[in-house]
C-alpha cells in the first residue's frame, strides 16, 4: 500500500510580490476596528505635548499607530512594554496596525506614560461613541470595586515601628563599623604599608549608609503623612463641634462646643502646613477618599502605620483572603451592555464614603444622571441617599452582607414610614419589589466587567507606579473594554451614527 503524500511545506518561498497586510487577516479582525474608531478619536492633546518638544532630532512615531497600538494591546491582554514590542515582530495583527514598524519597549513605556493625562479623555471619547450606539441605556448603573496588584511587593512594605528598630540597628552597625575601619587602617598601614587595604570596609560601610538613608527618607515622608492625616482628623472633629454648637439646646453645651471646635483648628493648624484653598488632602482629583496612615494625637505614626519603599502610593489590601500590595480599582457600568461610565482608582481599601464621587464622575461622563445606581454594602454610610438624589439617581445599597441561598427578607410596599432614619428608608426601598429586582440585576451587571478584565485579559498587575500613574492605567483598562464591546456589540450603530 503506497504511503500517504504530504502537502508541500513552502516555509522557504520567497513572496515573487510584495504582500498586502490587508489580505493577512480576515476583514472583520479586531485590528482594523481598532484602526478605524482610532481614527475617529481626537488626539490633539496628545498632539499638543508632541509639538511643544524641540523639532529637532529624530522624528517622533505616529500618535495614532501608539495609541492604537496600546490600545489593541490592551484589548488583547497584553500589558508589559517589552511584551508590546516583541509582538510587534512576532504577531501578524500588531505588524498591521504599525504598518510593519517596531518601536521599541522603551518608546513604547516613555509614551505611555508621557500622556496619561490623555488616557481620561480618550477614555470619555470612547464611552460617547458607545452611547452613540446605542449600548448605555442611562437606566440602571451598579459600581463595585476590585483590588489590583500594585507594580510593587508587599515585602517591600514596612511598619513605621520596625522602621525606627531597623534604624537603630543600621546606626549601631555603622558606628560598629566606622570604628573596625579605624582599627583596620591602622593595622593595614602596620602590616601591609601605608595606604595599602587587606578587607574593604568602606565597601560595606557605604552599603549601610545607603540604606540608612534611604530608610529615613521612607521615614521621613510617613511622618509628614501621618501629620497631615491628624490635622486632617482635626479638622473634621472641629467641624462635628460646630455642628453640635449650632444644634445645641442649651446655650452652655453651645459654647462648650464652639471652645473644642477653636482647640481642634489650633491643633490642626499647629500640624499642617496645608492651606484652606488648596485642594483636601487624602482625596484623589476624583474626590476618592484616599488612605490615611494611622497617627497619634500629636501627628507621630503609630506603629503599625506602613509604607512601601517601591510605590509608596500603593497600600496592603486584602483580596479574596489574600494579602496584596495594591489599589482599589472602581468602575460604574451600565445595565444594558455592561458598558464602564465611570472609572478611578484610589489607595483606601474599604469603599465607605466613595459612591457619591464615583456617581459624580458617571454624571460628568455622561452628561445626564442614571435613573438608579446600585451597590454591595461596602458603599453604605447615611449620606449615600441624599448625595445621590442630589445629582438625580435613587441609589439602592445594601445594608448587609446576604448568605448564599439565605431567604429573603419580607417584601414591603409603599412609602418608608415618616419618622424613619436613612438606614430604615434604605432597607425599605431595597425590600420593594422594584427596589428587589433591580438589586439582584447588580452582579450580573459589574461582576462580569471585572471577570473579563482579570480572567479574559488577565490584567490583575498595573505596569505603572503611583497613584495618578496607575488611575489613568485603569483608565485605559476601561477604555479597552468598552473598546470590545463596541467591537462585539455596537459597530452596526456606529456605522450609521
Amino acid at each position: 500500500m503506497p504511503l500517504k503524500r504530504y502537502q508541500a511545506w513552502p516555509k522557504d518561498q520567497p513572496f515573487l510580490f510584495p504582500p498586502s497586510p490587508q489580505d493577512w487577516l480576515a476583514d472583520d479582525h479586531l485590528v482594523y476596528f481598532v484602526l478605524d474608531v482610532v481614527e475617529m478619536l481626537d488626539l490633539g492633546r496628545i498632539e499638543d505635548v508632541i509639538h511643544a518638544k524641540d523639532s529637532r532630532g529624530q522624528r517622533p512615531y505616529n500618535p495614532r499607530m501608539m495609541v492604537g497600538l496600546l490600545i489593541y494591546a490592551y484589548c488583547t491582554g497584553v500589558f508589559s512594554s517589552r511584551a508590546i514590542a516583541r509582538a510587534t515582530w512576532e504577531q501578524v495583527a500588531f505588524r498591521v496596525l504599525t504598518g510593519g514598524q517596531h518601536p521599541h519597549h522603551t518608546s513604547i513605556n516613555a509614551f505611555r506614560k508621557e500622556h496619561l493625562a490623555a488616557f481620561r479623555d480618550l477614555f470619555k471619547q470612547v464611552l460617547r461613541l458607545c452611547m452613540e450606539a446605542g449600548l448605555v441605556k442611562l437606566g440602571h448603573v451598579a459600581l463595585d470595586g476590585t483590588k489590583v496588584q500594585a507594580s510593587a511587593s508587599r515585602h517591600k512594605a514596612m511598619s513605621y515601628g520596625y522602621m525606627k528598630r531597623l534604624e537603630a540597628k543600621l546606626e549601631a552597625e555603622i558606628k560598629s563599623l566606622l570604628a573596625r575601619a579605624k582599627a583596620q587602617d591602622a593595622e593595614d598601614d602596620a602590616r601591609l604599608g601605608e595606604g595599602q587595604d587587606d578587607v574593604d570596609v568602606p565597601a560595606e560601610l557605604r552599603r549601610r549608609e545607603d540604606r540608612l538613608k534611604k530608610l529615613r527618607e521612607a521615614k521621613a515622608a510617613l511622618e509628614a503623612e501621618a501629620k497631615e492625616a491628624r490635622a486632617q482628623r482635626e479638622r473634621e472633629l472641629a467641624v462635628g463641634c460646630d455642628q453640635r454648637a449650632a444644634e445645641a439646646e442649651e446655650e452652655r453645651q453651645g459654647k462648650l462646643n464652639e471652645t473644642l471646635a477653636t482647640r481642634h483648628r489650633e491643633a490642626a493648624e499647629a500640624l499642617s502646613n496645608h492651606d484652606d484653598d488648596d485642594d483636601p488632602p487624602f482625596v484623589t482629583p476624583d474626590g476618592l477618599l484616599q488612605h490615611r496612615p494611622k497617627a497619634r494625637v500629636d501627628g507621630t505614626p503609630k506603629d503599625k502605620a506602613q509604607r512601601n519603599f517601591t510605590d509608596p502610593d500603593s497600600r496592603i489590601m486584602v483580596s479574596g483572603g489574600a494579602f496584596l500590595q495594591g489599589y482599589n480599582a472602581q468602575a460604574a457600568a451600565d445595565d444594558a451592555f455592561q458598558v464602564v461610565v465611570a472609572a478611578s482608582v484610589t489607595n483606601q481599601p474599604p469603599d465607605a464614603g466613595l459612591l457619591p464621587p464615583m456617581l459624580r464622575l458617571a454624571v460628568e461622563n455622561l452628561g445626564t444622571p442614571p435613573t438608579a445606581l446600585s451597590a454591595d454594602t461596602g458603599f453604605w454610610t447615611v449620606e449615600v441617599e441624599e448625595s445621590s438624589r442630589a445629582l438625580g439617581t435613587e441609589a439602592y445599597v445594601a445594608l448587609k452582607r446576604s448568605k448564599h441561598h439565605e431567604s429573603q427578607t419580607q417584601p414591603t410596599e409603599g412609602d418608608p414610614p415618616a419618622n424613619a432614619d436613612a438606614r430604615a428608608r434604605m432597607d425599605h426601598r431595597l425590600r420593594t419589589p422594584e427596589g428587589a429586582a433591580l438589586y439582584r440585576r447588580r452582579k450580573s451587571t459589574i461582576e462580569p466587567v471585572f471577570g473579563q478584565v482579570k480572567e479574559v485579559r488577565g490584567f490583575r498587575r498595573f505596569s505603572l507606579r503611583g497613584l495618578a500613574a496607575v488611575s489613568a492605567e485603569w483608565d485605559l483598562v476601561c477604555l479597552t473594554h468598552n473598546m470590545l464591546k463596541l467591537f462585539r456589540y455596537g459597530r452596526e450603530g456606529l456605522a450609521t451614527g
